[in-house]
């Protein structure tokens, strides 16, 4: 069974946030879900942006980073949205990564804001919906594509629908056939790494 450090987005740890990584715990893996804006949920993305700007998209990020310090170095790393900003950076930077599951976002591999090439071994998926104004017209998109291009076995599952945060079934953004999809195809990704 594969040990998960998931990552929240920027609405916070919410209840759906909880409800998936329970979902995982179900099928027998363990998930760390840490709260990286001490306990503040925000009504909008856009709320969560501000608040994260206020402290510093880096520091907020590496606040992230630093909590995979205290535990072990194989892990899978997964983020939502934001989240992923945290877990693509460990899952290309800290040594004995088992994997990557990156939820509605994706960073570039290459370029000025990259953290570098996908390093090898490091199994990865990415998740978004086809016409999420945000994965998709945002640029994601083309950062998931770049990945699945150059990195052997990597993965980009798009669903149908227009949603950002689509697997969190706290938010209005719920959509719960992609969500049933995506946590199947993360418990086989999971039982396999």
């Amino acid at each position: 069974m594969a040990e998960v450090l998931l990552f929240h987005h920027a609405r916070g740890l919410t209840p759906g946030v909880r409800a998936f990584a329970d979902d995982l715990r179900a099928g027998g893996h363990t998930v760390h879900t840490p709260d990286l804006f001490d306990g503040r949920i925000f009504q909008s993305i856009e709320e969560g942006v501000a608040y994260i700007n206020e402290i510093g998209f880096d520091q907020m990020r590496e606040r992230g980073v630093r909590v995979a310090d205290e535990l072990p170095s194989d892990l899978v790393y997964a983020g939502f949205s934001f989240g992923v900003l945290p877990a693509q950076k460990l899952a290309q930077t800290r040594p004995g990564a088992r994997g990557a599951q990156l939820f509605c976002s994706c960073l570039p591999i290459s370029g000025q804001w990259a953290f570098g090439p996908w390093p090898d071994g490091v199994a990865v998926q990415i998740h978004g919906m086809n016409n999420d104004p945000i994965f998709v017209g945002e640029g994601d998109i083309d950062a998931a594509r770049e990945i699945v291009e150059k990195v052997e076995g990597a993965e980009l599952f798009l669903y149908r629908g227009d949603q950002h945060i689509f697997a969190d079934r706290s938010l209005p953004s719920y959509e719960p056939d992609a969500a049933v999809l995506l946590t199947a195809r993360l418990l086989e990704f999971l039982d396999r790494v």
